[in-house]
């Protein structure tokens, strides 16, 4: 392990289509590049043919990135380490390299919250690490994987506590095809990447049913007021939420054909249940999990969260999407601008 070499190995834990995707950013920008996964036949697969047709198909993983699910292998040289680990599985992942990581930089680009703790996917890792001692920061905004890996311009925001590590996280994966700005409001970037996939999979629940285009957009505006809500109870900045980690990444996953939580939700809209779809897929729509979670969180704080209410009614007790629709639309009518109902 590399401790003082700052042109070190930069180690993407997760070798899903984002992680591929980010490990491509991080080369564009001129850093050596190790991805870990734990499925050993699939990534000896990956490293062999440069194809992950399973999770990011047509887009060749470059020979100078480091393909592995040797532990040993991908902390050596580390400098600094992105998790792009579904959160649901991210602590176990994160503790299976014991005191490897430690001592590092961490960037976490993982989106959601761990079911029965609630805790953000920074608070995982600082639980699961025992601390972070070299910095923490979070990697968020409109980026999806297929445009990500293959070059085309994306703009994200690197979010940490301290100013100047942020900075640094910035200059290490900034690019002509990745731009990224900074942010000291950790908590409310990191909530605003997790918040909007519920969004997401309403929106394409609005989409299943046939609501229109009417419909879709006042329901991504008044997510939007949702997530905010949420956020700001959990210690964020409101004005976190208009930027690119709320309302930028809100836009692309409610709308993008690429969105696999708005794909999710559409299929729901159209009659299959969720443990079909789930049933049938590889790729992980993290906003059922988040919905699971975050719905547990705003009922124990209090929080008014409609969209989200009626959303984990319909994905984990079977409401009908029209009656959650109706449910929504015969709410008491009240002022747009009073952020503390929906």
């Amino acid at each position: 392990m590399n401790n003082g070499n700052l042109d070190g190995t930069t180690l993407v834990l997760g070798d899903g289509g984002w992680g591929q995707a980010l490990a491509m950013a991080l080369h564009r920008a001129g850093r050596t590049v190790t991805v870990w996964g734990y499925q050993k036949d699939y990534v000896a697969e990956v490293a062999r043919t440069r194809d992950n047709h399973r999770y990011l198909p047509g887009v060749p993983v470059p020979e100078e990135i480091t393909w592995t699910a040797d532990r040993d292998q991908a902390v050596d040289d580390m400098v600094e380490c992105y998790t792009v680990i579904p959160t649901q599985f991210l602590r176990a992942a994160v503790e299976s390299f014991g005191a490897r990581l430690d001592r590092v930089r961490l960037v976490s680009a993982s989106k959601g919250l761990e079911l029965g703790t609630l805790l953000q996917p920074t608070e995982i890792l600082r639980d699961a690490l025992g601390g972070c001692n070299a910095g923490l920061a979070v990697l968020s905004g409109p980026s999806h994987a297929e445009e990500v890996g293959r070059g085309l311009a994306t703009t994200v925001v690197i979010a940490a506590e301290d100013p100047l590590l942020a900075e640094h996280v910035q200059a290490r994966i900034n690019s002509e095809s990745f731009r990224t700005y900074s942010s000291t409001d950790l908590v409310g970037v990191e909530l605003g990447g997790a918040l909007k996939n519920i969004i997401a999979v309403a929106a394409g629940v609005a989409d299943g049913i046939g609501l229109g285009d009417n419909a879709k957009a006042a329901l991504v505006a008044r997510g939007l007021v949702e997530m905010a809500r949420f956020g700001e109870v959990r210690g964020a900045s409101r004005e976190t939420f208009f930027g690119l980690s709320g309302a930028g990444d809100l836009m692309v996953t409610c709308y993008s054909k690429h969105s696999r939580n708005r794909s999710l939700g559409e299929r729901v809209g159209k009659g299959e249940t969720l443990e079909q779809i789930l049933a049938q897929s590889d790729k992980v729509a993290e906003g059922v999990w988040t919905c699971q979670a975050i719905h547990e969180s705003a009922t124990d704080l209090g929080i008014e969260m409609p969209i989200t209410a009626q959303l984990y009614s319909v994905l984990f007790d079977q409401q009908d999407p029209r009656t959650a629709v109706s449910g929504l639309m015969n709410r008491p009518v009240r002022s747009e601008l009073d952020s503390s109902n929906a």
